[in-house]
């Protein structure tokens, strides 16, 4: 999958679990799971939200790889 994240890593820097990211986000504790696990690639919208509450640019937690 081209999308890799670090969201994981800047989750941990905020001292928040999973459930508490996507209620900071609006979104489900599932949600916030499956996009560290690189199962689900979020809205724009969603990517915006959660480099806002971290502090960070989408580029910072977000990152695409072209595949070879």
């Amino acid at each position: 999958m081209p999308l890799h994240n670090h969201l994981k890593e800047f989750r941990a820097r905020l001292g928040v679990n999973q459930q508490e990211m996507g209620a900071l986000v609006g979104t489900s504790r599932q949600t916030i799971s499956q996009i560290e696990r690189g199962d689900y690639s979020p809205s724009v919208t969603l990517a915006l939200k959660i480099a806002q509450k971290c502090g960070a640019s989408v580029e910072e937690i977000f990152e695409y790889i072209e595949d070879e």
